[in-house]
């Protein structure tokens, strides 16, 4: 009987020192619109995060044996909603980290992230998320400021004439339509770029002409547009009916699976949007990762914008788990956010820019480029990544 006791208690001590042995699950919630306007984009984000935490669970065996468990809740593009998410996942469900989604949810939920010390990625890249406190809220990378400075200094560069470029914004009249109002006017101010008009529309909007015309009247040769797909075709609708010819511009927002259905004879090449990650055509280790999960789970069959950036903060998500294990020996709150602000130009294969995080700055990159979207679906890079303001832009194909 002591034999088998010392035989057991040595078992004991060994599967001790195995990793994962007392792994324990690690919790994600995440508060997402999956059946209110936009949901498209919603849903293809919950898709990208669960498809890549089913690959890290099935294919990598977890985060050191702890297996990443992800509660998704459909905040229906409500902020009351999104709110009651966030406090249930801090409070009842206990969870170790936070995605929200919209800028209006994200703002709106702050607070109880904060109060709570729970680290959280906002899919809106909304610069206005990270006004201070900064404290445990974070961007998976560059905010709508680098759509705006990367697009007007496209513009800028490719703009021919002696006089300003002539720019006008149409946007929702919504926190995520106006993120790029203030950082639009601030470099057009200093860079000799003319903002003729700002035209607002609420999200349920199904004409755009007098916005259009109003544009086109004050003869602005380009529109930087920050709304979701549909409202995009609906624009390119109205522009065909007033024969008005600008070209045209989006945030990294402007597609997602419906779009170049939707778009179809409307699209016809006349899109460029900033777009700060990887492509296929870039042929890099995380678009192969990328492509080997729409192939084991079916979700997507090609590249689409919305699925990448939930592949994206779950691949953000999953190396803060790996960092808090390697740093501090277990995985919380408390040491996953303090991994993240030791990020140090992490490396995710070129599915997005490398990721630094610091205890003031969590908007993780600000390195993006232009690309132009094509009606059957194709992105095609026009410039090179650049930081705006800090590196040289070059022009990669013809305007």
């Amino acid at each position: 009987m002591r034999k088998i006791c010392c035989i057991i208690t040595g078992l004991i001590v060994i599967l001790g020192m195995v990793p994962g042995v007392h792994a324990k699950a690690i919790k994600v919630g995440a508060a997402i619109n999956l059946t209110g306007p936009a949901s498209t984009w919603g849903q293809f984000h919950a898709k990208g995060q669960q498809d890549y935490f089913r690959y890290v669970n099935e294919v990598k065996g977890g985060v050191d044996g702890n297996k990443i468990e992800m509660k998704l809740v459909d905040t229906m593009y409500k902020v009351p909603e999104a709110v009651a998410a966030v406090r249930k996942f801090a409070v009842s469900d206990r969870v170790d980290m936070i995605a929200t989604w919209g800028a209006g949810e994200g703002l709106a939920a702050k607070p109880i992230i904060q109060r709570y010390g729970i680290p959280a990625i906002n899919y809106s890249t909304s610069w206005e998320i990270l006004k201070k406190p900064v404290d445990y809220m974070y961007l998976p990378f560059g905010s709508y400021r680098l759509d705006c400075y990367a697009v007007l200094e496209y513009i800028r560069a490719t703009h021919k004439g002696k006089d300003a470029p002539k720019v006008g914004l149409l946007t929702y009249n919504n926190a995520y339509g106006r993120s790029i109002h203030k950082p639009s006017r601030e470099y057009a101010g200093k860079h000799n770029i003319d903002i003729v008009t700002i035209e607002e529309f609420p999200p349920k909007t199904l004409d755009l002409t007098t916005e259009l015309l109003r544009l086109k009247k004050r003869g602005a040769e380009y529109v930087f547009m920050q709304m979701l797909p549909a409202a995009i075709i609906t624009t390119f609708k109205c522009a065909d009916r007033i024969d008005y010819k600008p070209e045209f511009f989006g945030t990294w927002t402007s597609t997602d699976p419906d779009f170049f259905r939707m778009g179809k004879g409307l699209i016809r090449d006349r899109l460029k949007i900033q777009f700060p990650g990887g492509l296929p055509v870039d042929k890099t280790a995380g678009i192969k990762i990328m492509e080997d999960l729409w192939t084991r789970y079916k979700t997507v069959d090609k590249f689409d914008a919305s699925y990448w950036e939930g592949v994206v903060v779950g691949m953000i998500m999953e190396r803060a788990f790996i960092r808090a294990n390697e740093k501090y020996g277990k995985i919380t709150r408390k040491t996953i956010n303090m991994a993240m602000e030791s990020f140090s130009s992490e490396d995710f294969g070129g599915l997005v820019p490398n990721i630094t995080y610091t205890k003031t700055d969590h908007e993780g990159s600000f390195k993006g480029r232009i690309v132009k979207v094509s009606e059957d679906g194709k992105y095609i890079p026009i410039t090179n990544f650049f930081v705006p303001g800090k590196e040289e832009i070059k022009i990669l194909e013809k305007k």
